[in-house]
Parts: structure tokens; C-alpha cells; sequence
């Protein structure tokens, strides 16, 4: 298995598993959903890159984690945010990938388009090596 498509996937299952995180959302979602009410979480694009040594076949991977809530200040945000920093952490893929780092690359708060709607964004770098 690709190391996208296991981080990926042990992303979205790690998420949907944190009871804390999910009692705060109204769903995760593995791609943008096509209809969804607030607060909910996405996992967006997984973008890889080789990261190896002679012997060793690895990948680092950046993961984007979104979620979007509406109110008239984000502060519900920084709670769910710091649950998937807390899970993201920890995060052991599985499919013939080791977790070898992983750590919030960057991340923002931003209102959207619509009115009292936020969007908290979190690009996570993860470097894997196969089993």
C-alpha cells in the first residue's frame, strides 16, 4: 500500500476514533463532504515526497486537517484543533508505513466567505518509513 493512501486513511480513522474530538463535531469527513452542518472537520490533500537513505525507503508526507465551525468567534476551534494536534501526534499508519516524525507544520484561523463562519486549517508533516 501507498504511504498516502495509509497515512491518509490511518489519519481519517484516528480522527473519527477520539471521542473528545468527535463529541465537538458534527462529522469528519475524508474529502470535502457535499453537504455538512457546522462544526464539522475535513481531511484534505495528503502530498508525499521521497525522504529515504540508501537502505531505507521512506516518505514525508504534509496532511491538511480542516475544520470549520460558525459562531461569532473561533475560540471552539482552538479545542478541536489542539485534539487532532493530539492525535495526529501519536499517529502509527499501519499498511507496511512506520511513523518515524510527525509535527504541525503550519496552521490558521480564518473567517470564510460566509457571514460568522470560520475555517481552522493544519498542515501536518509526517515522515514514514516502510516496515
Amino acid at each position: 500500500m501507498s504511504a498516502e493512501v495509509a497515512v491518509r486513511g490511518a489519519v481519517v480513522a484516528a480522527l473519527r476514533g477520539d471521542a473528545e474530538l468527535m463529541a465537538g463535531l458534527n462529522g469528519l469527513f475524508d474529502g470535502a463532504p457535499g453537504r455538512a452542518s457546522a462544526p464539522y472537520g475535513v481531511v484534505g490533500d495528503c502530498v508525499a515526497l521521497e525522504w529515504g537513505a540508501k537502505d531505507v525507503d521512506g516518505r514525508e508526507l504534509v496532511v491538511t486537517v480542516s475544520l470549520y465551525d460558525a459562531g461569532e468567534a473561533p475560540a471552539r476551534l482552538a479545542a478541536l484543533l489542539g485534539r487532532v494536534d493530539a492525535v495526529l501526534r501519536v499517529l502509527e499508519p499501519g499498511g507496511g508505513w512506520r511513523v518515524v516524525g510527525a509535527r504541525l507544520a503550519r496552521s490558521r484561523v480564518a473567517r470564510t466567505g460566509a457571514r460568522d463562519a470560520w475555517q481552522a486549517l493544519a498542515d501536518y508533516r509526517m515522515r514514514v518509513v516502510r516496515v
